[in-house]
């Protein structure tokens, strides 16, 4: 396993993060314990998760299923950087949303018994709240942080001047603010090349990658959906994206064949290898799927393939560069 830091901090984290969306809900229980225990013994200590995830049963069950994984002992807790998030609503009363002090205080307390764990490594601010001031949220985190319930401050679907902002509040407070941005990123969405990883490296706030094959388009979902064993593919925002980007889809599997490697795999080693990137956030659903992942990360893609990458899906302007790259 390669191991990196996560932004500016001096903790190591795995080039694989692995993320929970799937556990206990679209893979079995069994399948799901499987997954976690093989990507432990591989060397990945990184997982994300949120106090949402497993709302197809109830809100909080992802983090309830990691808390009896945890239960089982061997050192699981212990060897894992916990990641999970606050901000969606937990319930329809008025103030189990947001950013507010209460929230987040609340969030985290409730996370944390939910787990069964003293203690996160890193809570994640899951959108912004237009609504919460920095004074406001940097108190309830600074609390929380001097508590020893949380160690690292993270934000999720920031924009650029979002980390700036916030970055520089909590400067004046004397606090790390925020050390990773989790955003999607994958070959066909890029926008975040444009601004919010320039303002990432500024600040020294790694980058995690959510849904780095676009909800399984980038995993060979033609041949999939030709074959009958399309999933994730045949819903969602893979399948509105085919729509406008078949033809490139096409043509990225057929490059991918030309490779000898899975559409899957080169995928997520484009991702691994963007500036900026700490890890991307892998879903699996099978063993298969996480055996993937770590081919992936033995992958090395060519210039020669690299741009034809950005032909088939060009980044923001067609290749021009964004107002970071400009120069007088």
């Amino acid at each position: 396993m390669q191991y990196t830091y996560l932004g500016r901090t001096a903790l190591k984290v795995s080039r694989l993060c692995l993320g929970t969306l799937n556990l206990g809900v679209r893979a079995s229980d069994e399948e799901s314990h499987a997954i976690l225990d093989t990507a432990l013994d591989r060397g990945v200590n990184f997982i994300d998760t949120a106090n949402q995830y497993g709302w197809q049963k109830h809100k909080g069950y992802t983090e309830e299923f990691l808390g009896g994984w945890f239960a089982k002992g061997g050192g699981r807790r212990e060897k894992v950087v916990l990641g999970t998030k606050v901000f969606n609503p937990m319930t329809d009363w008025p103030n189990d949303s947001g950013l507010s002090a209460r929230h987040i205080i609340a969030s985290c307390e409730d996370s944390l018994r939910r787990m069964g764990t003293d203690w996160i490594d890193l809570f994640q601010m899951h959108h912004i709240d237009r609504h919460a001031p920095w004074e406001e949220v940097w108190q309830a985190m600074e609390t929380l942080t001097r508590q020893g319930k949380v160690r690292y401050v993270g934000s999720s679907n920031f924009a650029g001047w979002h980390i700036a902002e916030a970055q520089e509040a909590a400067a004046r407070r004397h606090f790390l603010g925020i050390v990773s941005e989790q955003s999607v990123y994958n070959l066909v969405t890029r926008h975040i090349e444009l601004e919010l990883i320039p303002a990432a490296q500024r600040y020294g706030v790694g980058v995690l990658a959510w849904s780095p094959l676009h909800g399984g388009l980038l995993s060979g979902a033609l041949r999939k959906l030709a074959e009958g064993t399309a999933m994730k593919t045949a819903q969602g925002r893979a399948a509105q994206a085919l729509e406008v980007h078949r033809d490139a889809v096409g043509a990225y599997e057929k490059l991918c064949d030309g490779l000898g490697a899975d559409p899957a795999e080169v995928g997520l080693a484009w991702v691994m290898g963007r500036p900026g990137v700490t890890a991307p956030v892998i879903g699996p659903r099978s063993l298969d799927q996480l055996t993937g992942a770590f081919k992936a990360m033995e992958l090395a893609l060519s210039d020669e393939v690299l741009a034809e990458l950005d032909r088939l899906f060009p980044p923001i302007g067609n290749g021009g560069p964004g107002p970071e790259a400009w120069a007088w």
